[in-house]
């Protein structure tokens, strides 16, 4: 089963864009996956425009066994954490830095494509 972990910036683009990430998801996925988020992520999330929105879709999904956080232990910043895990996971991500590095290493990631639809890269 692989693993798809959500980014902050992906996060709250996709709810700005009203994307429905479960359902883009399951369109692009043709494979079993989990949907993970780090904890990191949600403190990245508090203080930032849509916070109140973003908890509510991240707490309807963990209600719905949709989504499971990951406990990081590190002290690196979360780009960092997630470019480690893509080499064992695909990064959904809006980053263009993070996107680049993840690139260069020939890993996949999720993206939004003309503000309506995930793709895979």
């Amino acid at each position: 089963m692989k693993r798809i972990i959500l980014d902050t910036s992906f996060l709250l683009t996709a709810l700005d864009f009203k994307i429905d990430i479960v359902s883009e998801l399951e369109r692009i996925c043709d494979f079993p996956y989990v949907i993970l988020i780090l904890d990191k992520t949600l403190e990245e999330i508090k203080g930032k425009p849509n916070e109140k929105l973003a908890s509510t879709f991240i707490d309807h999904l963990i209600k719905n066994k949709k989504l499971k956080i990951f406990k990081t232990l590190s002290k690196k910043y979360t780009d960092d954490i997630l470019f480690l895990f893509s080499t064992r996971a695909i990064i959904a991500t809006q980053d263009q830095e993070l996107k680049r590095r993840i690139k260069e290493k020939n890993n996949q990631i999720i993206t939004i494509r003309q503000k309506s639809h995930l793709i895979i890269e």
